[in-house]
């Protein structure tokens, strides 16, 4: 439920790094805290984001929540599928639910998030 190659902020963001950019969604827990998503705002590409900063929102049938860079970077693309199909936050949240794509700023800051045994204590399914 928490793949132990993705890093994970204390806000339930993840991000999975390939080649200095990091792709970044929403974990499985915050998803089904929302439940049903029924709208996903997604931000600009070339929008600069600072560690921690709100970039996005989701919308869901209980309630709406800002989505949180993990860390920071310019945003190099974003997931259009969700503007039709917000869905897939819920049906695949680490696949096809990613929110953003973005080319990381400062590498050393992935070190401040937790990995999938800390997330998972974090939330309290350790």
């Amino acid at each position: 439920m928490y793949p132990e190659e993705l890093r994970y902020s204390k806000e339930h963001e993840w991000i999975r790094v390939e080649d200095g950019e990091g792709v970044v969604g929403i974990t499985w827990f915050a998803q089904d805290q929302l439940g049903d998503v029924v709208y996903v705002e997604l931000p600009e590409v070339g929008r600069k984001v600072a560690k921690d900063e709100a970039f996005g929102v989701v919308e869901s049938v209980k309630s709406v929540s800002d989505v949180y860079a993990p860390v920071g970077g310019e945003i190099v693309a974003v997931n259009e599928k969700l503007v039709d199909h917000p869905e897939l936050v819920n049906q695949d949240p680490y696949g096809e639910g990613w929110f953003i794509r973005l080319r990381i700023g400062d590498p050393a800051e992935l070190r401040d998030l937790l990995d999938a045994a800390g997330y998972q204590e974090l939330i309290g399914q350790a």
